[in-house]
């Protein structure tokens, strides 16, 4: 087992032939990464190999040099077949075949696999490949079909195995195994070893030579990698800020679902960025279009799902940013690899939620590398850099060569207008900036510096000081009919809760609830005002009715928030309610009321002799009236005025005292009131 940190050997010295040394310096290569100098001797050897590499660290160049070493012009059937789990990366491993075999005549290489037309793979096939790169469906497509043949083969490579075991290609990968000579030699390759990935290596490799590059974090060193916590700013603008204020040649977005793409990427152009979505849905052709105009710098901006994390290999890609945050960690470490390949820096960013705050010590757990917090450009950064492009675009359009009649245009512009040179000038400069305008920095709505503390962290609110000019419940009451002023912001609205201080309600409570049941984090909750029967609360401009709908029977304190936008005036003064769920109705035999202060000394005489034949009658008017001639004071339900007091069922008392802090704040309440 090779076990390997850093290696300095050359490629001269792994025994490749002179002409893929020839390339390779072409090409650029100095010296072979940790992955290739303990793959390429063991694969030329002969011996089965079991490596495991971070991505991005040379594994393609690792098994496709001892391939082309040992290629044979006069073979007529493919001698080497390498699977991997996407089309992207199949095209992307079919290409460095390509580019490392420019000394070897009469080499072919070609790749196969799903949403390509037939066609053209069959006519490949017919003419010869030395070398298939394929997906494992359309490669057993063409084992069934009897279109590839498989019984020459020398060498299987299964590339990205992980991934494949991911994406649910695992039998695949099995029945290509049972198909392939038995004296096939046989690489796997894998970022990470599942136990799945281990049983098919005991079962399929023999005596293979393992080797495992460690090193100190599961990404690269040379990826910066940064997290903002979302809040107080939407992700579209906080993503418009740094793509304004970033430097970057290309970038490359990871959103959840296809939807998601394709609405980004559509905002993203009509904000004037050169965008474009990569997704499940986008048909073969039109992929190899955007990812070859992403290369040529046609396009800066691509916007992707996972698809696209593995074998995306452009070397524009400067940034990659999370704008969702992915499933899991392994995820994270295949999107981030799409930059800082073969030793050249990349800029990694994640957009993480309060309640996303697990994922991120995830990774950081998983990485083995602590991620810094950024903070977000703020408004007066983006007008920097808005600034610093207009000079230089005005720096430009000096040393061009229509600039004198230009001149002539503001002459006679001049002339027209009867504006000043100084008027002129200012006016020339807000049309040539457009679309960009100068942003309002005290209009604009700044997130708080961001630090390590998520905002669940935060003491409870409801133990802060009363803010300056408010008057506590119960004071002289506010002039509702004057719009309140809510720090400037628009961004903001402010509705009206039925939950206030009679009902026991804190800032903790309404902030809490609002925020689980619509989704919203802390920050996204403005200004609360607490009243005694209602509050008053600030939330984002553009909440969905859906989530006004739903918080409408959402509960706090007892009460139903029946939430709805606030018209400045004042409400109606509302009884107060009980809180708690209903009282159940008191049982007829049974006593509900309390103790009466003295009790009668004599129960009421129940002798049989004194009893009436009959039941009283109840009357509409609710008396009772016997049928029998006997005493009425006697008899059972009858009203009596000389009966004593103390032998009819003791009445409800009214003026009981509370029974709860609710209830007493009711009480508190209403004297108030009165």
């Amino acid at each position: 087992m090779t076990d390997r940190e850093t290696t300095s050997p050359a490629f001269a010295e792994l025994g490749l032939p002179q002409a893929l040394l020839a390339t390779l310096s072409e090409l650029g290569y100095e010296a072979p990464s940790p992955i290739q100098s303990a793959t390429i001797p063991a694969l030329l050897a002969g011996s089965d190999v079991l490596g495991q590499a971070q991505t991005g660290t040379g594994k393609t160049a690792a098994f496709a040099l001892p391939i082309l070493a040992r290629f044979d012009p006069k073979a007529r059937k493919p001698s080497a077949l390498v699977l991997a789990p996407t089309r992207e990366l199949a095209i992307q491993v079919a290409e460095a075949f390509h580019r490392y075999a420019a000394h070897l005549p009469g080499f072919h290489v070609l790749p196969i696999y799903g949403g390509q037309a037939y066609g053209p793979q069959l006519a490949g096939l017919r003419r010869g490949a030395d070398v298939i790169v394929g997906t494992p469906g359309r490669v057993i497509d063409h084992l069934e079909k009897g279109t590839l043949k498989i019984d020459a083969l020398s060498t299987l490579v299964l590339d990205e195995a992980d991934e494949m075991l991911r994406m649910g290609f695992i039998d695949e990968v099995g029945k290509v195994l049972e198909r392939i000579p038995a004296d096939c030699q046989k690489a796997l390759f894998s970022a990470t070893m599942p136990d799945a990935i281990r049983k098919i290596a005991n079962r399929h490799l023999s005596n293979a030579e393992h080797v495992t590059i460690r090193s100190k974090t599961t990404t690269a060193a040379n990826i910066r990698q940064r997290y903002w916590v979302v809040g107080g700013v939407h992700k579209l603008d906080a993503l418009t800020r740094i793509l304004e204020v970033e430097p970057f040649d290309a970038m490359l977005v990871f959103a959840r679902t296809r939807i998601s793409t394709e609405e980004l990427a559509g905002r993203l152009e009509a904000r004037g960025f050169s965008a474009a979505a990569l997704n499940g849905d986008v048909p073969q052709k039109q992929r190899e279009k955007i990812v070859d105009q992403l290369k040529r710098g046609e396009i800066d901006i691509l916007v992707a799902t996972d698809v696209a994390a593995r074998g995306l290999d452009v070397e524009r890609i400067s940034h990659v940013v999370n704008y969702d945050i992915p499933y899991d960690t392994e995820a994270y470490v295949h999107r981030i690899g799409r930059t800082g390949r073969a030793g050249r820096s990349g800029e990694a960013i994640l957009f993480v939620a309060p309640r996303e705050r697990g994922m991120l010590r995830a990774i950081e757990r998983a990485t083995r590398q602590p991620i810094e917090a950024m903070s977000l450009p703020t408004a007066s950064d983006v007008n920097i850099k808005r600034m610093e492009r207009f000079h230089e675009n005005v720096a430009e359009a000096l040393e061009s060569a229509e600039l004198a009649r230009s001149r002539e245009t503001v002459q006679s512009t001049l002339k027209a207008t009867g504006a000043s040179l100084e008027d002129l000038a200012a006016a020339l400069a807000l049309m040539a900036r457009g679309d960009q305008p100068m942003l309002d920095e005290k209009s604009v709505r700044e997130p708080p510096s961001q630090s390590r503390k998520f905002e669940t962290d935060r003491p409870d609110r409801g133990n802060r000081p009363q803010r300056a000019g408010t008057t506590p419940a119960g004071d002289e009451p506010r002039n509702y009919q004057q719009k309140r002023r809510r720090d400037g912001d628009s961004n903001f609205v402010t509705y009206r809760v039925s939950v206030g201080h009679a009902h026991g309600a804190k800032p903790g409570n309404i902030v809490g609830a609002i925020a689980n049941e619509a989704g919203l984090s802390s920050r996204q909750i403005g200004r609360i005002d607490i009243h005694d029967d209602f509050s008053q609360v600030d939330l984002p401009a553009n909440l969905s009715q859906g989530a006004l709908n739903h918080l409408k029977n959402v509960w706090v304190a007892g009460q139903q928030l029946d939430i709805a936008l606030d018209d400045g005036t004042a409400p109606p003064p509302q009884k107060a309610k009980r809180t708690g769920p209903p009282r159940s109705k008191p049982s007829p035999h049974k006593r509900t009321d309390k103790r009466p202060d003295k009790w009668p000394d004599k129960r009421p005489d129940k002798r049989p002799d004194k009893r009436p034949d009959k039941r009283p009658d109840k009357r509409p008017d609710g008396e009772a009236t016997g049928k029998s001639t006997g005493k009425s004071g006697n008899k059972p339900g009858a009203k009596s005025e000389a009966a004593p007091a103390g032998r009819s069922k003791p009445a409800k008392s009214h003026n009981r005292p509370p029974r709860n802090r609710s209830e007493r704040k009711a009480a508190l309440a209403n004297r108030n009131r009165k």
